[in-house]
Parts: structure tokens; C-alpha cells; sequence
């Protein structure tokens, strides 16, 4: 069946910081073809757009101070799309052979990202340390490949049940795997926002942690540098991306909490919401689920008086639809 995307991102510096260091990208991928010269009647030179072949999200949280941090998230971002535009395949086959392959292109691709922040540091004084987080979704529906490094997440909104898909690469979430200790006991400790793997960050290579899942009509992504967690719980966030409004207003909800609860970091967030072709966006949705509530509650009042022994049935839900 076809599908739409609703998808909105915000970014803000916070209340506490200076600079936003902080990036997020909303990419649609198409293909072109530019005609130098040809017997249709074409113009020459004209350049002729296909269908989208897919989508790119991104998040990325800079870090090194005195600008070093923005100017780190922001060459990862423009690494990344460069690798994605000139060096990648854009075709890949929806098999396992498919899904190594594209796997492969995108840690390359991170790879050359740690390479273009370790040479500009290099040339650079006072740089030496900088780095960047990042987390990024590669969409060709429906398989989806998240790209991650650092401790910027990604969440998947699925059946109400919100699961994260990325691991926080910090010496807390190591050392609290390792069993020694729990997180809750290094949650508060320098631990928390240490990381052991970022893109720059000195000499060490950059290690890639790539998922691969199929989406269905009804999944909502959510990519958030880690500003957003510091406030705001995984409990609030399954409540927030679970009502039915346009991604923009989630957005604006989940900024706007972290701010009220703080806002010590730099916060960004991505929402994407998978709807059916002919589904009513967010505030549609949102109006017609209220009228439909009011309406069994008109019915259960005049049914009180006469049958007061039968409950009031809703109206059947549409079931969210899976390829395959």
C-alpha cells in the first residue's frame, strides 16, 4: 500500500549554553538526470527529477567548546551527505546481500566523517579533542538502517510501545553492562556523558553501530540529541509521540518541556510519523478521534435510561498495515 510521511525537526540552544552545537537534517532523496543535449523537446541542459528513492534523518551533537563543538557537528553533517550524494550506491536490492552492502557504504561513510574532523583538527589549535555524536536514519521504505555513534538516540513508536533502538556509548552504559554496577547508581556521575565512542575525538577509530528493521504505517521515529533525555523520561515520551498531531506540534511539545524543566543542554528533535496515503494528518486525526469520543458519549447517555445492562462498543480502529 502507499504510504506519507509527516516529519519535522527542531533545534535549540537551551538556557544554559552560549552555543548550540547541536544539527539535524530532514533529507528527501531523488534522482537526477541532467540533458546536455538531445532530439526531444527538451531544453539542453535541463535537469529531470524521478521519484524519491528514500529518506535521510539526522541528529548530531557536537562537543570541544569554544565553537569547536558546532563547527564538529556541522562537518560530520556535511561529510556524511557528501559521502551519501557522491560515493554511495543509491541502489541497493531488498535482500540480506542488499542490506550488507548499504550496512557497508554507511560505515564508510562514518568512517570518512572521522577522517575529514581528525584533519581539520589537526590544522586547527585548541582542537584537538573536538568530536560529534550522530545518529542518523536511512529510509528506502519500507526497510530503515539506522547509522549511530555517540549518545544521541533513535526510538521507535510501535503499538503505543516505545523501544530504543540505539545504545548511549558512554563509560556509565559500558560499565553498567559489564554488571558491576547499575545505571541508576552512575546516572548522576561523570560517568553519565563520558563517551567512548564519537566521530573525532582524538586518535581512536570510530566504531559504527548499525540496525536494520522494516517499518509499517503507523511507526513513528524519533532521533533526539541527548539535551532531550536529560528532562524528559522514556515513559513521557511514549505519551508524547503516541497522541495523533502533526510531527511539528510534537516537536514543539517535547523542546518546549525540556526548556521548562532547565534546559542545561543544546536539545534537537526529530519526528517522523508513518501515516497510510489517504490517513488524515495529526490534527485531523486528533479532531476526528474527539468527535468520535464525544459521539459514544452521546450514545452512552441515551442508552443509560433503557438498557443500562449493555456497554457501548467503540467504533472499530483502523490496524496499522505492514508490507510483505
Amino acid at each position: 500500500m502507499r504510504g506519507k510521511m509527516d516529519c519535522f525537526g527542531i533545534t535549540d540552544a537551551g538556557l544554559k549554553r552560549p552555543l548550540n552545537e547541536d544539527q539535524f537534517l530532514i533529507a528527501d532523496l531523488n534522482k537526477a538526470m541532467r540533458i546536455h543535449q538531445s532530439s526531444l523537446s527538451v531544453d539542453d541542459d535541463e535537469t529531470v527529477f524521478g521519484g524519491s528513492q528514500g529518506m535521510m534523518l539526522l541528529v548530531a551533537d557536537g562537543m570541544g567548546g569554544h565553537a569547536h563543538g558546532e563547527q564538529a557537528s556541522r562537518l560530520a553533517v556535511e561529510s556524511l551527505t557528501s559521502s551519501i550524494l557522491n560515493t554511495m550506491p543509491w541502489f541497493f536490492s531488498r535482500d540480506a546481500e542488499g542490506d550488507e552492502d548499504l550496512r557497508q557504504s554507511l560505515e564508510r561513510a562514518l568512517e570518512r566523517c572521522q577522517e575529514r574532523l581528525q584533519d581539520e583538527a589537526a590544522q586547527q589549535t585548541g582542537a584537538r579533542g573536538m568530536g560529534t555524536t550522530l545518529t542518523a536514519a536511512y529510509i528506502h521504505w519500507p526497510r530503515t538502517t539506522i547509522l549511530h555513534a555517540g549518545d544521541s538516540r533513535c526510538y521507535l513508536l510501535r503499538d503505543g510501545v516505545l523501544t530504543q533502538i540505539t545504545n548511549d556509548h558512554t563509560m556509565a552504559a559500558a560499565l553498567s553492562q559489564g554488571g558491576r554496577y547499575k545505571s541508576s547508581e552512575l546516572a548522576h556521575t561523570r560517568w553519565a556523558h563520558m563517551l567512548w565512542n564519537a566521530i573525532g575525538s582524538g586518535d581512536a577509530k570510530v566504531q559504527p553501530e548499525v540496525h536494520q528493521f522494516d517499518l509499517r504505517i503507523g511507526d513513528v521515529l524519533l532521533l533526539c540529541t541527548d539535551g532531550l533525555i536529560r528532562h524528559v523520561g522514556p515513559g513521557e515520551l511514549e505519551e508524547a509521540l503516541s497522541r495523533p498531531r502533526l510531527a511539528s506540534e510534537t516537536c514543539a511539545e517535547l523542546v518546549k518541556l525540556t526548556n521548562a524543566r532547565g534546559g542545561t543542554d543544546n536539545v534537537t528533535v526529530v519526528v517522523a510519523r508513518f501515516l497510510d496515503q489517504d490517513e488524515p494528518d495529526g490534527r485531523a486525526a486528533a479532531a476526528a478521534i474527539a468527535q468520535q469520543q464525544s459521539e459514544e458519549a452521546d450514545r452512552a447517555d441515551s442508552l443509560s435510561d433503557t438498557a443500562p445492562e449493555i456497554p457501548v462498543i467503540p467504533a472499530e480502529s483502523t490496524l496499522p498495515l505492514q508490507n510483505g
